[in-house]
């Protein structure tokens, strides 16, 4: 989106030292921070009225030549680089269908199997459509909100330590802007995104200040603190995966770095083999009452497959209902 374009090259220009660059700091007097667009356009070796009308958004089909020009004198790292591309040649597509999004079945019985790691299955938006117990024992009880409150990106920037939440740290609230900010290049001009960023600002200034800052570090692994109102302080490693074939769906695990975990407060103990798998439709699901003959069908699939699969049957709830509980005897 040409605004996005250029408010990223604006507040890329801004962070560089003139200095640092070989260009005299205060003469002439800089009436704003960081470069002129005629010294990025200089660095860049592209004309300076080329490089106005790209940060004003009014050029067409960019070519790689140009965008790494300018990627390399704004001194851009990896994930700065590949938003600069994504928003500098947006892809050619129709207008998004908002289909819903379902977890397939595999990726399930995945996420059934990690017994003892907290894990979760996030969607377009980062609405979360999958959880196991750990999670809703060690993040929040996701069941207990209300649909239009499963999304991560609120968990993290509207929950902040309040109301049984956990409160992330700085790090975890740079990967979501920046999670954001990579299915805006996916999906331009997407309402609900548009949506989900009014409510996120108005509810934090935190969110606010990094949206505003064209943050868009993309490193969703390592080392993470959570700071629990009921189970303290946990370092955790975070790790991701990403579907190759659907990467609007990421599997999140968080594995305890040198403390134990809680456990689920159901439990007493070591989880029990049975452990619980919840999911529930994304938010475009909920919205779309047409679809549940498609639900009943798909749900019918996923059953035959897990009961093949694991030579035993599996509770299956009137896919009506606003969530699906999945669990075994």
């Amino acid at each position: 989106m040409p605004s996005d374009l250029g408010d990223f090259l604006r507040t890329r220009r801004a962070a560089l030292s003139p200095a640092d660059l070989g260009f005299a700091a205060g003469s002439p007097r800089r009436r704003v921070p960081g470069l002129r667009r005629e010294e990025l356009a200089l660095l860049a070796g592209i004309s300076v009225d080329y490089y106005v009308r790209l940060e004003q958004g009014r050029t067409h089909n960019v070519s790689d030549s140009v965008l790494d020009a300018v990627a390399d004198a704004l001194r851009l790292d990896p994930d700065e680089r590949a938003y600069l591309y994504g928003i500098g040649r947006p892809p050619r597509q129709e207008p998004d269908r908002d289909t819903p999004q379902r977890v397939r079945p595999g990726l399930l019985r995945l996420l059934e199997s990690l017994h003892q790691v907290p894990a979760l299955v996030l969607g377009r938006r980062m609405d979360v459509l999958a959880w196991n117990a750990r999670a809703a024992a060690v993040l929040v009880d996701f069941a207990a909100l209300p649909p239009g409150g499963r999304n991560f990106a609120k968990l993290v920037f509207l929950g902040r330590g309040t109301g049984g939440f956990p409160h992330f740290d700085h790090a975890a609230a740079e990967e979501v802007v920046g999670a954001l900010r990579a299915h805006s290049v996916r999906h331009p001009g997407d309402p609900g995104l548009a949506e989900l960023v009014d409510e996120l600002k108005r509810g934090s200034g935190h969110f606010g200040r990094l949206w505003s800052s064209q943050t868009v570090r993309r490193r969703p692994h390592g080392i993470r603190e959570l700071r629990h109102p009921g189970n303290g302080t946990l370092r955790v490693c975070l790790e991701t995966l990403v579907p190759a074939d659907d990467p609007d769906q990421m599997l999140l695990t968080y594995t305890p770095a040198d403390t134990a975990l809680p456990l689920p407060k159901e439990t007493g103990g070591d989880m029990a083999p049975e452990t619980t798998v919840e999911t529930y439709e994304s938010a475009d699901e909920r919205n779309d009452p047409s679809d549940h003959d498609h639900d009943h069908d798909h749900d019918q699939d996923r059953d035959h497959h897990q009961d093949r699969d694991r030579d035993r049957d599996a509770d299956v709830d009137d896919p009506s209902e606003a969530h699906i509980v999945r669990g075994t005897d």
